[in-house]
């Protein structure tokens, strides 16, 4: 079993868990989208009522001057199914190379499972974790001056929690001989969750939603954890019977030609 091989089979994962991503983000995404947005225009509207002086301040000719106009329509459908193939895709062929490097690496594990573990600590490190300290906001919500401050916010916290799953995988292959499956992984759990507890509360913390409705927030992020958690769990799902598939056919041809050789 090669790096080929998962890495194929990953980008197969990615490609068909896509699909499935797709129809959650669109029938429980994309309304609440559509409800920050209206939200938004009548933030707008209600900002372009004569002031004061009798003069009505508004941005809205020039915004629909400015730049590449792209309809909500085509934004909802192949706008959306084209970012969310795409980024499933990658996310599989990553997690299909990661299962190739951490097979005969994760304890007895045949490669199946260990691919499960794969994709199950990538959601939890890379998507979860950060997720947790900066959830995802709707369009109306969030300063346009301080985008580029929380991305930086948002891939540190990633890149630390990644880093810090990696070193926990690590320091658990130490000590499963010694200590156990049990108490190895309540040790590892813990060093996890104090390294990644520890940098969301030195991370600076994002409070930009201002009067914007509760509930619309609230359903906004419950959708967006219900598509990410659809791909991951897709792409795990998925790639583990993959996997497990070829194990299978490999392991009953060598045991073909053990017993051909043993004759």
């Amino acid at each position: 079993m090669t790096p080929r091989t998962f890495l194929v089979r990953g980008l197969l994962a990615g490609l068909l868990a896509g699909f499935f991503t797709f129809a959650v983000a669109y029938t429980v995404g994309e309304p609440q989208v559509d409800a920050a947005i209206a939200v938004e225009e009548a933030g707008a509207a209600h900002s372009d009522q004569p002031a004061g002086d009798g003069h009505t301040h508004s941005h809205s000719d020039a915004d629909e001057d400015s730049g590449t106009q792209v309809s909500r329509d085509t934004q909802s459908t192949w706008g959306l199914a084209t970012g969310i193939l795409a980024v499933s895709i990658a996310i599989g062929g990553v997690v299909g190379l990661v299962s190739a490097f951490a097979v005969g690496r994760l304890g007895r594990l045949r490669p199946g499972q260990s691919t499960a573990v794969v994709a199950l600590l990538g959601f939890v490190a890379a998507w979860l974790v950060p997720f947790l300290k900066y959830p995802a906001t709707p369009p109306a919500v969030g300063d346009g001056e301080t985008i580029g401050d929380r991305t930086l916010y948002y891939f540190s916290i990633q890149a630390i929690s990644v880093l810090a799953m990696i070193g926990v995988v690590l320091l658990a292959r130490r000590l499963l001989a010694d200590h156990g499956t049990y108490r190895t992984l309540l040790i590892s759990g813990a060093a996890f969750l104090a390294v990644t507890i520890v940098a969301g509360l030195l991370l600076p913390t994002v409070n930009e939603i201002g009067d914007f409705p509760g509930d619309t927030l609230w359903y906004f992020r419950r959708a967006s954890l219900l598509t990410n958690a659809t791909m991951w769990a897709a792409i795990g799902v998925i790639l583990t019977g993959l996997i497990g598939r070829v194990y299978e056919q490999e392991s009953a041809v060598a045991a073909r030609r053990d017993l051909a050789a043993s004759l």
